[in-house]
């Protein structure tokens, strides 16, 4: 069965300024998770209903709210950018998408396996149809980054209370941005330096003795999470296999795992990747506890996006592959060259604290940013050095105007960090003097509950830099125990002989 997407209100009278109920900036957001949704779900055959605002001139809704997508005028319509995705526009006049409309009764002829409801405003239009459709037993799915409101913290209650209250499942669409990676596997790896001892003193009695049997081995990991470093272990296999005689099956970066599920089966003469068990190990747990990190913060933005800020972090030599991990987990973006590179994505960065203090003044430091950094670097101005997070931030926006992409608070703990109050008070401060385009992002130390508390308090945020609670993520202990020996089912005490059965696993080699 196919599902059913509600677009709730996605028109130009709530989406385009200049109308009188436009959602803001904010809310535009979403219409580029809107269309990445509907590109997905088109492609699997479901149907989309766009539920669009339609008033007559003298609604009694207008006494509540100022007149607004009356029938006829352009406001009703969809946006644009919207507008090309094929499906049926059914006009509403009350919060409800079920209300006195057809949706009823075409829902009940489609028989969707689920209903996904998306669009503006979350507290509202889309908080009522959700609790009509929980009413008529359907499965409900909100993705957090295609709803939006004018008002944050009812936003955020509006979430909470459809998920917590009326049985709705939230969800994101993580969808990693990271290209599938190239790479190379290292010298020390291949000749053995980084590997256990004893695999290397085993191949070698094997070679010896000449013994080298077909084995199949199969990885697992130890809890649930977010796999990763199965593309470096292709790369790596790829590297030692036997060709004709050798064949892995596979999960993918940036699936879901289980506890003691099979995330990878490989079949080969067992010289040939015996030695590398210790990396392949090493290599997955550590890519899976960093993506699974970044999938946790991002979860808990509820569509706020994150990027990792943990390079400087960890040792040199891995922050590439720990910023392409966090990619994979869900980060929009990550501060690292290395890891940009990997994931296929340009870096993200704004302005450090040392280019502002040897200029001796934030509004100059970011003006000479704006002078010196090609037009495609969004203009983020780090504001907290100096002066007050607030007056910095207009300082700021007054010199760049419509430049100004964002404003940075990274607030240090000893001055008790960024708070969702000072964010509130910083978004006053630039709307007030009309930037309301100035987008607000936070970092220093910057963890899942964090996020949490910004999200509780409805604060303004609009982007999420976290290091230290991706880069201190905890391994997710890959282990391997080899199943068959020469096609005979085998196992050390306690594990079961033979294949483990995973339907989930694609053959890679």
């Amino acid at each position: 069965m196919a599902n059913a997407v509600l677009v709730i209100d996605m028109v130009r009278g709530f989406m385009e300024e200049g109308y009188s109920l436009y959602c803001g900036e904010r809310a535009r957001r979403i219409i580029s998770g809107i269309r990445r949704l509907l590109d997905g779900e088109l492609a699997k055959g479901s149907k989309i209903f766009f539920i669009c605002d339609n008033h007559a001139p003298d609604d009694d809704e207008f006494s509540m709210f100022p007149p607004h997508c009356i029938e006829g005028t352009a406001e009703t319509e969809v946006i644009p950018e919207l507008a090309e995705y094929k499906g049926e526009v059914i006009p509403k006049r009350r919060f409800s998408a079920f209300f006195d409309t057809p949706v009823d009764e075409k829902l009940k002829k489609l028989k969707p396996e689920k209903l996904i409801v998306c669009g503006v405003c979350t507290d509202i239009c889309v908080c009522h149809t959700v609790s009509d459709a929980r009413s008529r037993g359907y499965e409900v799915e909100v993705p957090v980054d295609c709803v939006a409101s004018f008002d944050e913290a009812a936003h955020h209650f509006a979430l909470g209370h459809m998920e917590g209250v009326l049985g709705a499942k939230l969800t994101n669409l993580v969808a990693s941005r990271a290209k599938p990676a190239k790479f190379e596997p290292s010298e020390a790896v291949l000749s053995g330096e980084t590997a256990d001892i004893y695999f290397a003193r085993t191949v070698e009695i094997m070679r010896i003795e000449g013994i080298n049997p077909v084995a199949t081995m199969e990885f697992f990991a130890g809890r649930a999470g977010v796999l990763c470093g199965m593309e470096e272990v292709k790369a790596l296999l790829s590297r030692v296999l036997l060709k004709g005689n050798s064949e892995v099956w596979a999960l993918a970066d940036g699936d879901n795992i289980k506890p003691k599920e099979v995330v990878l089966r490989v079949t080969a003469p067992y010289q040939s990747y015996g030695l590398y068990e210790t990396a392949i190990d090493g290599i997955l747990a550590h890519c899976s506890g960093w993506a699974t990190a970044a999938r946790e913060c991002v979860e808990a933005a509820r569509g706020i996006p994150v990027v990792s800020f943990g390079a400087r972090h960890v040792y040199p030599a891995i922050a590439g592959i720990m910023d392409y991990s966090a990619i994979v987990g869900g980060c929009a973006g990550c501060s690292s060259v290395a890891g940009a590179k990997l994931a296929g994505i340009e870096p993200s960065g704004t302005i450090p604290h040392a280019l502002i203090l040897v200029i001796g003044d934030t509004v100059k430091a970011t003006l000479a940013f704006d002078k010196h950094m090609p037009a495609s670097i969004p203009r983020v101005s780090l504001v907290d050095t100096f002066k007050d997070e607030a007056e910095e931030s207009v300082l700021v926006a007054k010199a760049l105007g419509r430049k100004l992409d964002s404003v940075r608070l990274d607030t240090p703990v000893e001055r008790g960090r960024v708070t969702p109050a000072l964010v509130r008070e910083v978004r006053a401060r630039l709307d007030q003097a009309g930037f309301k385009h100035v987008k607000i992002f936070v970092s220093g130390g910057i963890s899942v509950d964090r996020i949490g508390q910004f999200i509780e308090a409805g604060a303004p945020v609009d982007g999420f830099g976290v290091g230290s609670y991706i880069t201190g993520a905890k391994p997710l202990d890959i282990t391997a125990d080899l199943h068959e020996i020469d096609g005979k089912p085998i196992a050390k005490r306690g594990r079961i002989p033979g294949i483990t059965p995973n339907p989930r696993l694609k053959r890679i080699i």
